[in-house]
């Protein structure tokens, strides 16, 4: 059974940046499309980047686009995102989680079926 746990999560001032780490145990990650999303209190859980799992295709929402980067290594069993550039809109709880890798009106992760615990982002002076 496939079970992902995040790292990396923290306190950043404004500009600052933070590198997120979802490993994976029980099975491998390699067969799945991962994304990492969201979620800021009082909000809705959002979609934030999701890469496909040979790692040729990768998605960001427009409001992280040129500031994150999604990356996986199938050899160490782990997702990473590196984050720059870190607004206080990014402070969120964000979840890893692994989807079927087939696209789904054109974007893979839109059907997550494993998720993390979670890690806290703060960005704050």
């Amino acid at each position: 059974q496939l079970h992902l746990v995040e790292s990396g999560g923290g306190l950043v001032q404004p500009g600052g940046s933070l590198r997120l780490s979802c490993e994976a145990s029980g099975s491998t990650l390699n067969y799945y499309a991962i994304g990492w999303f969201r979620q800021a209190p009082g909000k809705e859980r959002e979609g934030v980047s999701c890469i496909s799992s040979s790692g040729g295709s990768t998605d960001y929402a427009d409001s992280v686009k040129g500031r994150f980067t999604i990356s996986r290594d199938n050899a160490k069993n782990t997702v990473s995102l590196q984050m720059n550039s870190l607004k206080p809109e990014d402070t969120a709880v964000y979840y890893c989680a692994a989807a079927p890798n087939i696209r789904y009106s054109g974007l893979y992760c839109q059907r997550p079926f494993s998720w993390g615990q979670g890690t806290q982002v703060t960005v704050s002076s």
